[in-house]
């Protein structure tokens, strides 16, 4: 019993500290913290930067996306995750188009990644592969996604498995082979969509 008891405590030691957390209050603000990569999937043009903001969850400052871009994308460059979690609180504030926010994992680069969204225009959760620039659902779900609210966003993704969680609560379980190596995590909007995003984390197994 005390070696299972050793162990165990060891697993999650190994857990814990390959966890990251990035709350954005440390960053100049009109940059983008080390190691992230402010980009887009398809023409455009995305802007993404860290803002002073008194709402945001983690204190007074958040990652704002406020461009127009097919699908601006922010990558956490120094990540290479193939099995663990990406998490992240986001608030849609505007757009016409959509009023989306999502969070990316296994990407290879801007144009190749899986990617779960929330839309607050469409009241619906889906997820996607992007390939070589083409998005493509493979399973989705109905739900309310209240725009100008706090949100928060997490996929456990392990082998070809993804389960996805919306404001705590299971929603949706999805499988797809398509990336199968280690990548980058990150977040995502579409469109117009003006959303802003804080507290981000992510991890391996």
């Amino acid at each position: 019993m005390k070696r299972r008891v050793l162990l165990l405590a060891g697993l999650l030691a190994t857990s814990t500290m390959s966890a990251s957390t990035e709350n954005f209050d440390a960053v100049p603000p009109g940059k983008l913290p080390p190691n992230w990569l402010g980009t887009k999937t398809g023409p455009g043009a995305p802007q993404w930067t860290v803002e002073k903001d008194a709402t945001a969850p983690s204190g007074g400052q958040l990652l704002k996306q406020s461009g127009v871009a097919t699908f601006p994308i922010c990558l956490k460059t120094d990540t290479k995750i193939r099995d663990g979690f990406v998490e992240v609180k986001f608030k849609a504030l505007a757009g016409k188009e959509d009023q989306a926010g999502g969070v990316v994992w296994r990407a290879q680069d801007a144009n190749n990644y899986f990617i779960a969204r929330a839309n607050a225009l469409e009241d619906n959760l889906h997820i996607y592969r992007t390939v070589g620039g083409r998005r493509i659902q493979f399973d989705g779900v109905d739900l309310k996604v209240t725009g100008g609210t706090w949100h928060t966003l997490r996929v456990e993704f392990h082998g070809p498995q993804f389960t996805v969680y919306f404001d705590g609560r299971k929603v949706l379980a999805a499988h797809d082979d398509t990336f199968n190596a280690a990548g980058m995590t990150g977040v995502w909007t579409k469109a117009d969509s003006v959303t802003v995003f804080d507290d981000f984390s992510c991890g391996s197994d």
